[in-house]
């Protein structure tokens, strides 16, 4: 069954994913389950690297099948400046900012919490 994007008790709470692998998008889905709007940031190389885990016959992982479900995801090269300028607005416009970077990364790119509080 196919939610709609009112459903849930985090509905119309705006999160914006930074982050790859398990930690930060696991911790994202849970609140896309819970009815929040969560825009997931990928690099354009690729991807989300669990996009390319365990891949099956037809092509798709199980493992992002899991990981991406109630999300929305937007290719964002963050080593751009126009990368970075798109993700600073979405980032304004969010309630909720996930990360799981290496610590300085995101301060590097001036997207940390000092450059966006």
């Amino acid at each position: 069954m196919d939610k709609k994007p009112s459903d849930g008790p985090l509905a119309g709470i705006k999160v914006l994913e930074l982050g790859t692998l398990i930690a930060g998008p696991f911790c994202a889905r849970m609140l896309a389950e819970f009815g929040a709007d969560v825009i997931k940031i990928e690099a354009p190389d690729g991807g989300d690297p669990i996009r390319h885990w365990r891949v099956l016959k037809d092509g798709t992982s199980l493992w992002w099948s899991v990981q991406a479900r109630n999300k929305k995801s937007l290719t964002l090269n963050l080593k751009d400046a126009r990368g970075r300028a798109i993700a600073r607005q979405l980032a304004l416009d969010a309630d909720i900012i996930i990360e799981n970077y290496r610590p300085g990364v995101l301060e590097k790119w001036e997207l940390g919490y000092e450059q966006l509080k």
